[in-house]
């Protein structure tokens, strides 16, 4: 019975799926759009028309908007959990304390992995930075609007697709392994860390780029007529969806490999006794009796 019921229900949306399309490709060319593809794509890197004001004081991008309110709510989801969820965990978990206590030991094994000596603080940051990458990039799905400067609407994007927000993000984890590097290991592991002078830039623009296509790739298929329907909605979600999992665990994978390499205690090098080698004329040869 339940199979037919899905089958029904799956050619239903089909069939409502295709007469869309067919009105769609009846209606004829769209309106003209406001900008091209080109100044869609420059002004969500840039930001230089769509400003948003913040209290009357300034006018900044969207994104940090989009990092305020993630920000506000994650952290009011944790003072609701640490006070009214946490003191009521049971030996016998439920379905939420199954996720959450699941969600902390997958961060907390990857730190134990990678840094077997010094996890505690490592663990507590890469959990902290995975779940606001992941919950600031599935964030602008729910299409938030605001009003621009120029008074026209605009959906909050991702906190991290703004290349400031990304740049923070990748300064803050350099600066989180070369404390730990300065805590566990001095001089030793500022070096350590000071080696690696790229690896900022690198993680900056590998969560900007890989957000930023997302959009590119969702705004070519909006751009197309006959794709600008459905599917859209379709690319957008799984592409925002695949890359809040693949950036998430890349960053905190790539900050519990560094972390574990600069905090490691440095083993001393054993002192190497020297041989004494005594010259033949300092040698004293004993006397041989006959």
């Amino acid at each position: 019975m339940s199979k037919k019921k899905s089958i029904v229900t799956f050619a239903i949306f089909l069939v409502i799926i295709i007469a869309l399309y067919v009105g769609i490709l009846l209606l004829g060319k769209p309106a003209p759009r406001a900008e091209t593809l080109g100044e869609t794509m420059k002004d969500a890197v840039l930001h230089e028309t769509m400003k948003v004001d913040l209290f009357g004081f300034m006018e900044v991008n969207p994104g940090l908007i989009s990092a305020f309110t993630v920000t506000g709510v994650l952290t009011l989801f944790a003072i609701f959990c640490r006070i009214f969820v946490i003191p009521r965990f049971k030996e016998i978990p439920g379905k939420f304390q199954m996720i959450l206590e699941s969600l902390v030991g997958i961060f907390r094994g990857l730190a134990k992995s990678n840094s077997p000596e010094k996890n505690q603080v490592l663990s507590a940051y890469i959990f902290t930075a995975g779940v606001y990458i992941f919950v600031g990039t599935i964030f602008e799905l729910f299409g938030v609007q605001v009003i621009t400067t120029s008074g026209s609407p605009v959906s909050l994007p991702a906190p991290l697709s703004d290349i400031n927000g990304a740049i923070a993000m990748g300064g803050l984890s350099y600066l989180f392994i070369l404390g730990g590097g300065i805590v566990n290991n001095g001089w030793h592991g500022i070096l350590g860390t000071l080696k690696e002078f790229s690896l900022p830039l690198s993680m900056s623009f590998r969560l900007f780029g890989a957000l930023l296509s997302g959009a590119l790739v969702t705004e070519l298929v909006y751009y197309s007529m006959s794709l600008s329907f459905v599917l859209p909605v379709i690319v957008g979600v799984l592409f925002t969806l695949l890359h809040a999992l693949i950036q998430a665990y890349v960053l905190t994978l790539l900050v519990s490999i560094f972390y574990g390499e600069v905090s490691e205690k440095k083993l001393e090098k054993p002192r190497r006794f020297r041989k004494e080698k005594k010259n033949s004329n300092n040698t004293i040869t004993p006397e041989v009796s006959k």
